[in-house]
């Protein structure tokens, strides 16, 4: 065990199958392995850490999230590497996914913060860091 990790994130979804198509490939890419998958959910693992999208129920998909209202802004998960995020960066784009920050990208963070910022289907900021 690694005392102080975090464990697990459970983030619900608005819709199941748009995050499981787009996380999936994300998480994989960076390491991540199928986990568990069950009718509401899916989690992919990396070392003894998991990431799992559940979809909302009906009743609480009122107020749709944003990431400036109390809560999650981001997430944030380091790159191998500067090309791992250019790369990461044109196959986000190929598939519409909107950059953010694209007239300060890549060092949207900074000058010697080279990274992608991006949103999920539910525009939840995702953010990929080089070392």
């Amino acid at each position: 065990m690694s005392k102080g990790l975090i464990h697990h994130i459970e983030i619900y979804v608005s819709d199941l199958k748009s995050s499981i198509n787009f996380w999936g490939e994300f998480l994989e890419e960076l390491g991540y392995e199928t986990f568990q998958s069950w009718e509401s959910g899916q989690s992919w693992k990396i070392g003894e850490t998991y990431i799992v999208f559940v979809q909302a129920e009906e009743r609480f998909m009122d107020i749709p999230y944003h990431r400036c209202r109390v809560g999650l802004n981001h997430l944030a998960f380091h790159a191998s590497s500067r090309q791992q995020v250019d790369d990461m960066t044109r196959k986000l784009e190929r598939k519409g996914v909107k950059i953010l920050y694209i007239d300060k990208h890549p060092f949207a963070g900074g000058e010697k913060h080279y990274a992608v910022y991006f949103e999920d289907p539910d525009r939840i900021k995702v953010e990929l860091v080089a070392p």
